[in-house]
C-alpha cells in the first residue's frame, strides 16, 4: 500500500487531499503511479499531465523516475514561487 498526497491546487482541483492505492507489480516508480492517474481521464489527465508537476517521497523532493516501495508515501504539488 502506498498513500499519496495532492496539495494547493491539486488538492483543490480534485477535491482530494490523498488516498491509499496498493502497490502492484506495474507501480515501479513514482511516475508509473502518475500515469496511473492520467489514465483516470478528465480532470486528473489534466492536473497529471503537467510537465511541471512536484513531487516527493517520503518527505523528501525527488524526480518523478524515482522507484517506489510498499509504505511509502508520495506528495504530487504544483511548483511554487516565492517574492
Amino acid at each position: 500500500m502506498i498513500l499519496i498526497s495532492y496539495f494547493a491546487r491539486y488538492r483543490e482541483q480534485l477535491n482530494l487531499g490523498g488516498e491509499k492505492l496498493p502497490l502492484t507489480t506495474t507501480l515501479k516508480s513514482i511516475d508509473d503511479v502518475r500515469q496511473l492517474l492520467i489514465a483516470r481521464g478528465g480532470v486528473w489527465a489534466e492536473v497529471f499531465g503537467e510537465s511541471n508537476l512536484m513531487c516527493a517521497l517520503n518527505q523528501e523532493l525527488c524526480h518523478p523516475d524515482q522507484a517506489i516501495e510498499d509504505f511509502d508515501e508520495i506528495a504530487f504539488f504544483p511548483p511554487v514561487t516565492g517574492g
